[in-house]
């Protein structure tokens, strides 16, 4: 982890017990121990400023299940998060993710793009028909029309910063992050050019939110890839 986040931490982590230490006892409740999450990811899980670290409220519980499980069990790769989840329960990590997929909470405006409309709009036809010469479907059959996720295990592309889109899909690209098999997130972004993953999120991180920004309940058609953690 850079250092500045570890001066963060520890910052935010003492800040926290000489609160707790002038507020008396503190509640033993799922969303006081869920409070450790908040430290890296935000204040109720709304996401870090920086856009390091994603959001976790609103996001569907079988989504962040599937994740928790894979750092826990070494799919992916980020030492403190491994490392404060190792001796969690699998009981233990679907309460967490049930927890933080129950918040409703407001989203952050969407960053301007910078690309040429040309480069944005080419984006939208890969998010929105995919490329099947190559292989490539479009991010709407899998994360909904609205790009806002579907339930029970698929995660919206919206509301998230393009330095955790690029970082996430270029993890895939290296392997060091990884999910079960079927791995279809791994064929995607290595099947996508650098220029084409870039023009992606910023044509995703420039997006607002809807109104309506929950998960859909289900897909209007199977996926056409296969994918681990789907139904």
């Amino acid at each position: 982890m850079p250092e500045h986040l570890l001066h963060t931490l520890a910052a935010t982590l003492l800040a926290l017990l000489c609160a707790t230490g002038a507020a008396g006892p503190v509640p033993d409740t799922l969303a006081q121990r869920a409070q450790a999450c908040t430290v890296c990811h935000g204040k109720q899980g709304r996401a870090a400023p920086d856009g390091y670290y994603p959001r976790l409220a609103g996001k569907p519980a079988g989504y962040l299940y599937n994740q928790l499980l894979n750092f826990r069990d070494g799919r992916r790769d980020y030492g403190l998060m491994s490392e404060l989840i190792a001796p969690l329960s699998d009981a233990y990590l679907r309460e967490l993710a049930d927890h933080f997929a129950a918040l409703d909470l407001p989203y952050p405006a969407p960053q301007p793009p910078t690309l040429p409309p040309t480069e944005l709009a080419r984006a939208e036809v890969l998010i929105r028909q995919g490329d099947p010469a190559r292989r490539l479907p479009a991010c709407t059959s899998c994360h909904g029309e609205r790009l806002t996720g579907v339930q029970p295990a698929v995660p919206g592309l919206l509301g998230l910063s393009r330095d955790y889109l690029n970082g996430q899909l270029g993890a895939w690209r290296s392997e060091q992050r990884r999910a079960q098999a079927p791995d279809c997130m791994a064929h995607i972004s290595k099947t996508l050019s650098t220029t084409e993953i870039n023009a992606i999120t910023q044509y995703l991180a420039g997006r607002a939110v809807p109104a309506d920004a929950h998960p859909a309940a289900a897909l209007p058609a199977p996926a056409s890839l296969r994918c681990a953690g789907m139904p």
